[in-house]
C-alpha cells in the first residue's frame, strides 16, 4: 500500500504542476515525456522489490545483491546515454517543463543507488518485524507446550499414587475400595475437564483437595491428623488461579511426612489477600526419612512457576525444624469483584 501510494503521486506530479503553472489544458505530450523520465526508476524499482532484494539481499547473499543492482543501474543509464532515448532534449522549452529534470547518468546510478537502498531498508525492516512477531509466537507455543507437558507430567504422578493407594485397600476393605474409586472419579473429573484451561477457580481447586485429603483419609484412618484452612467459598470462587499447583504441595506432603508407626501430621493453610494466594502446607518430620524433600512433583510444579510467572512468586522452604517440614508458596492471582 505504502509503494502504491508513493508511486501514484509520483505519476501524477505532471498533472500537478500543471495545475501549478495555471495551465488552461494539460498536454498529455509533456505527462508522457515526464513519465518517460521516471520508467527508469520504476523498472528499477519494480526489479529490486520483486526479484533481487527478496531472492539476494533477504537470503543474506549481499555481495551478489550489490554487484547485480550495480549491473543493472549502469545497463540501463548507460542504454539510455549511448542511445540518446531523451529525444525531447531537443527542445529546451518542452525540456525545462518537465516533472524531472534531466541529469548526467552517473547522477542517475546514485539517484538508482538510494532509492533501492531505501526500498531494501524498508524490506529489511519489515522482514524484522515479521521475525520478532514469528519469535513471540513460536516463543509464547512453546511455553503453552512445556506447561501442558508439565502439567500432565503431574497428573500421571499423581494418578499412579491414588492408584496404588485403591490397589492396597482392596484386599482388606472393599467397601473403602469402592468410596476411594467415588472420591478418585471426582478428581479425575477436576482434571480432566476443570483443569483443561490455564486458569481455574480457587473453588474448585479446594474442592479438589477434600477429595483427595479424604481419599488419603481412608487409608490412613486415624493414624494422621489432616487440618485444611481455607477462605470462605464466596472468596474462593472470585479467584482464579492456574490449575493442580497446591495439589502438589499436598501431595508431597503425604509422600514425605507419613509414618505408618509415629503420629504425624499435616496442616494445610490457604489465604487470599487483595493481590496474591499464599498457601502454606506443614508436615511432621521422621529421623527414619530421608532429608532430601523433593522429587518429580516439586521440581515440575518450581518449572511450571518459572514459565507461569517468571519472579513475580515466591517457594520456600523450611527444614530447620527435625521434627517439622514446612512449604509456602505465594502467587499473583486474579480476583473478580
Amino acid at each position: 500500500m505504502l509503494y502504491t501510494l508513493v508511486w501514484v503521486a509520483i505519476f501524477l506530479i505532471p498533472f500537478m504542476n500543471a495545475q501549478l503553472m495555471s495551465e488552461s489544458f494539460v498536454d498529455f505530450n509533456k505527462v508522457i515525456i515526464s513519465w518517460g523520465k521516471i520508467a527508469p526508476y520504476f523498472i528499477i524499482f519494480l526489479v529490486n522489490t520483486t526479484l533481487l532484494a527478496p531472492r539476494l539481499l533477504l537470503r543474506h547473499r549481499y555481495w551478489l545483491y550489490s554487484g547485480l543492482l550495480l549491473v543493472m543501474l549502469f545497463t540501463i543509464f548507460g542504454i539510455i546515454e549511448i542511445g540518446d532515448f531523451q529525444y525531447w532534449q531537443e527542445n529546451d522549452s518542452l525540456r525545462d517543463k518537465a516533472s524531472f529534470t534531466d541529469l548526467e547518468w552517473y547522477w542517475n546510478v546514485i539517484i538508482g543507488v538510494l532509492m533501492a537502498g531505501a526500498n531494501s531498508m524498508i524490506k529489511l525492516y519489515y522482514r524484522t518485524l515479521e521475525t520478532e512477531q514469528r519469535m513471540t509466537a513460536l516463543e509464547k507455543q512453546s511455553i503453552e507446550t512445556e506447561m501442558q507437558y508439565l502439567k500432565y507430567q503431574i497428573n500421571p504422578h499423581f494418578l499412579m499414587n491414588t492408584l496404588n493407594n485403591i490397589h492396597a485397600m482392596i484386599d482388606f476393605d472393599s467397601e473403602l475400595a469402592k468410596q476411594s474409586v467415588m472420591e478418585l472419579s471426582r478428581m479425575l473429573r477436576h482434571v480432566l475437564y476443570d483443569s483443561s484451561g490455564s486458569h481455574t477457580s480457587l473453588d474448585k481447586e479446594v474442592s479438589f483437595l477434600h477429595n483427595y485429603i479424604e481419599l488419603m483419609r481412608i487409608r490412613y484412618t486415624d493414624d494422621v491428623r489432616i487440618t485444611i484452612n481455607t477462605p470462605d467459598m464466596n472468596t474462593c470462587r472470585r479467584v482464579t488461579m492456574p490449575p493442580l499447583l497446591l495439589i502438589v504441595l499436598v501431595e508431597n506432603a503425604f509422600k514425605h511426612g507419613i509414618s505408618y508407626n509415629k503420629e504425624s501430621y499435616i496442616d494445610i493453610n490457604i489465604a487470599v489477600d487483595k493481590e496474591s494466594l499464599t498457601c502454606v502446607v506443614a508436615n511432621s518430620r521422621h529421623s527414619a526419612q530421608t532429608t532430601e524433600h523433593s522429587g518429580i512433583g516439586l521440581n515440575n510444579i518450581t518449572k511450571r512457576l518459572d514459565l507461569l510467572f517468571a519472579k513475580s512468586y515466591t517457594l520456600t522452604t523450611d527444614s530447620s525444624s527435625n521434627d517439622k517440614y514446612i512449604v509456602e508458596l505465594v502467587i499473583p492471582i486474579n480476583k473478580q469483584i
